[in-house]
């Protein structure tokens, strides 16, 4: 399901040398819902350890999939379906997962904690601004490390409990998105049925991550969530994973006020790679959403969110992202320009809202 298309796109020297200089973060990777072993390369899917090292990518966020509904689509789905439970039986996750949304996530973050010990020292969890400047300064001596940021697709995980939003917490989660492909007891969906805002639950929820330090994402939220989260927020907002509507017309993807919300939050816009996001599979397609941000509201405000392994077919996995530095040099960005798209911008938010320590 996680898929690579051929592209004639190629890397040159200048790209190719810039692209090892820098320090890349990637704001969505779907790679704990499978049954894959992190520290090995594989020959299926997207994101591994060893490719992550390939693609000189100093962090990637890793992202809970509980629940997605049969037939899902973009435009409108219920919640009364789900594909994941199937999985996580067929792939002998533990018996609690089978049941519990919650449970899902606790899981996912075992997985993580349990590569973090396996890799001595090769890939590190952040948690904290001070993990992460440890990261960035281990990197910047010739370490090779790589760190793994928790985050959550779709609150329904919390079960219509505020105090399960303190298990995950607790467990290493430091991002979420309100909705994925359905409304919950959260928030409306961009796909669901109802597609409203906020509920009184959601605005408590959203309150209580920007006070423990954990970014709130409006990947997938509805238009009328969305403007009440940017409205309401008093951190940076990210929007994760997808594109914009001025270079892909997709109802998914954001509008330009609402890049501008997010812009004014000091956030950051992160263009993922797949069809439906930019519209396109070549590597010149995304450069051309990320222009658009940037001449938008400026060179601060996006970044890189793949998708990766989230069901997703592209023109390379993360061992090729080196094709992105190219195709914005391609497009006329500066090196610093291209620094902050590829990194820069996502490192900054995260230093000002994760936790100290």
């Amino acid at each position: 399901m996680n898929k690579l298309v051929p592209t004639a796109a190629r890397v040159g020297e200048k790209a190719a040398a810039l692209h090892d200089r820098l320090q890349i973060a990637d704001l969505h990777g779907d790679t704990l819902m499978w049954r894959r072993d992190l520290l090995r390369e594989a020959d299926t899917g997207h994101i591994d350890l060893v490719r992550l090292n390939r693609g000189h990518v100093a962090l990637q966020v890793f992202s809970s999939v509980t629940k997605t509904p049969k037939g899902q689509n973009y435009d409108g789905n219920g919640a009364d379906t789900d594909n994941i439970t199937g999985l996580v039986i067929v792939q002998g996750q533990p018996v609690r997962t089978w049941t519990s949304l919650l449970e899902r996530s606790l899981y996912h973050a075992e997985k993580l904690d349990v590569d973090v010990a396996r890799s001595r020292g090769a890939l590190v969890k952040v948690q904290s601004q001070a993990d992460l400047a440890a990261l960035l300064a281990a990197r910047g001596k010739g370490t090779k490390v790589t760190g793994g940021l928790l985050s959550i697709e779709g609150l329904h995980n919390l079960e219509g409990r505020l105090d399960n939003l303190d298990r995950l917490y607790d467990a290493g989660f430091r991002m979420a998105g309100f909705a994925h492909f359905f409304d919950n007891d959260v928030s409306g969906s961009m796909h669901g049925l109802k597609k409203g805002g906020l509920t009184p639950l959601g605005r408590q929820v959203m309150a209580r991550m920007e006070a423990k330090g954990m970014v709130v994402d409006i990947a997938h939220a509805s238009h009328t969530a969305v403007a009440e989260i940017l409205s309401l927020a008093k951190r940076p907002v990210v929007s994760s994973h997808g594109g914009v509507q001025a270079t892909c017309k997709v109802n998914r993807n954001l509008t330009d006020e609402e890049i501008r919300g997010v812009a004014k939050t000091g956030g950051v816009v992160g263009i993922g790679y797949w069809d439906a996001a930019v519209c396109s599979t070549e590597p010149q397609a995304i450069a051309k959403a990320i222009r658009h941000v940037r001449d938008l509201v400026g060179i601060d405000h996006v970044g890189l969110g793949s998708d990766f392994d989230g069901a997703t077919t592209v023109p390379f996995d993360t061992s090729g992202v080196s094709l992105v530095t190219q195709a914005l040099l391609d497009e006329g960005f500066t090196e610093d320009e291209i620094a902050k798209v590829m990194g820069g911008n996502v490192f900054r938010v995260l230093a000002q809202t994760l936790p100290p320590r």
